[in-house]
């Protein structure tokens, strides 16, 4: 057991709880292992069927999945058709897939920074940095709540970009109605263990564009097709195949697919558990003058993937490192998401600097993120409230 948090108390749990962790039940396990036992380890039918399935629960017209989000990301930028010279904005606070899918095709990432009170990219801070060169736009709906959907759409009328959300954090959320994956030009998924839908690693891009359909099921498979009709030359036979694009191989195997398949079967009940989990978090929170609890998007039904508090430093006698050390005295292992990308060395090497985006990196000196996940019991998700509660109680200014 860690030494407590305050001197002379007792950590509010004997046993360590983390930040997220996935959920597996044997429907699950049955659903890989009837794939082991059959014919097809990869390139098989469980791919086509989970991608069906992918476009029952988001209703978008077409998904193709592939080996993680940050793949989903790079051939989202593909088929957008970013290349040397293409700017590509996005928020900095996100995992830097978000910004490298725009490197990895020749472009350069544009940082906008984030709204205030809901800690997502600020269409009006992205406005400010289109130019001519703007290729795309990648909104990222961080923690889980949907980004302004109908502002973002309504730049794109007016200046011609792509706009792909990254969607990471948010299936099985909506926005004014229609589902998380059928609003944006491309939508991109991961399916990371800690996320709402498991596949131990995975990714997909969904969108109702038909030419960003086909190339991106070239870009999942090393630009090669069999389809007759985007051949340059006559088959010679029925093995014969041709490559014409250059693109990795994104591939994901079937045994990721079922486990996928499986986990969509439970998006209902792990939707109802986080937004039940959420409001919790949100009624024992809002209240505490040492912390600030990050505000929907209007119109946005959220399933939360994370769960993140900005602390308030005007009224606490401590900063964050050590708030969060206290957590992991008393038991709660927390997070943080996210270190604002072009903090990163390599980016700084490329010439970005900080104090590009000043709300963002205000926001992620003050954020920690609690544990927040399906498989929570309300007995845990007490104990990360007492937590917080009694530091905040202790440490208050």
């Amino acid at each position: 057991m860690n030494k407590p948090a305050i001197e002379g108390g007792e950590p509010v749990r004997s046993n360590k709880i983390y930040y997220s962790h996935q959920y597996i039940d044997d429907a699950d396990v049955e659903a890989v292992v009837r794939v082991l036992r059959g014919d097809y380890l990869t390139c098989g039918p469980q791919i086509e069927e989970t991608e069906r399935r992918l476009c029952e629960v988001t209703g978008a017209r077409y998904a193709v999945l592939c080996s993680s989000g940050t793949s989903a990301l790079h051939m989202a930028c593909m088929a957008a058709g970013v290349g040397e010279g293409d700017e590509v904005i996005t928020t900095p606070i996100t995992f830097a897939a978000s910004a490298n899918c725009a490197l990895y095709c020749g472009g350069r990432p544009v940082f906008a920074d984030i709204d205030e009170k809901t800690w997502q990219l600020d269409p009006a801070c992205v406005e400010e940095k289109i130019t001519e060169r703007t290729k795309a736009v990648v909104a990222v709906d961080f923690g889980g709540q949907s980004v302004d959907h109908d502002r973002f759409l309504a730049l794109r009328e007016k200046y011609g970009f792509v706009y792909i959300e990254d969607g990471a954090h948010v299936i099985g959320s909506s926005y004014k109605g229609r589902k998380s994956g059928s609003i944006a030009d491309m939508t991109t998924l991961s399916f990371h263990p800690v996320k709402t839908i498991c596949g131990g690693e995975g990714g997909a891009v969904l969108t109702d564009n038909e030419a960003f359909y086909q190339r991106l099921l070239l870009y999942r498979s090393h630009g090669i097709t069999r389809d007759p009709s985007r051949m340059e030359h006559v088959p010679d036979g029925p093995w014969y195949y041709e490559q014409v694009a250059l693109a990795p191989n994104y591939r994901i195997t079937d045994m990721q697919a079922a486990l996928i398949a499986s986990q969509l079967d439970k998006l209902d009940r792990f939707a109802a558990r986080k937004k039940m989990l959420r409001k919790k978090y949100d009624e024992a929170f809002s209240e505490i003058p040492q912390l600030i609890v990050q505000r929907e998007t209007e119109g946005s039904d959220s399933v939360r993937h994370l769960y993140i508090l900005r602390l308030n430093p005007e009224k606490l006698s401590i900063d964050r490192a050590r708030f969060f050390e206290a957590m992991g005295e008393e038991n709660i292992v927390c997070n943080v998401h996210y270190i604002p990308t072009y903090w990163f060395p390599y980016y700084e090497k490329l010439g970005y600097a900080r104090g590009l985006c000043p709300r963002a990196e205000r926001l992620y000196e003050h954020m920690i993120t609690i544990p927040f996940y399906y498989a929570m019991t309300d007995e845990d998700a007490d104990d990360v409230i007492r937590a917080v509660q009694k530091l905040c109680k202790y440490y208050a200014v």
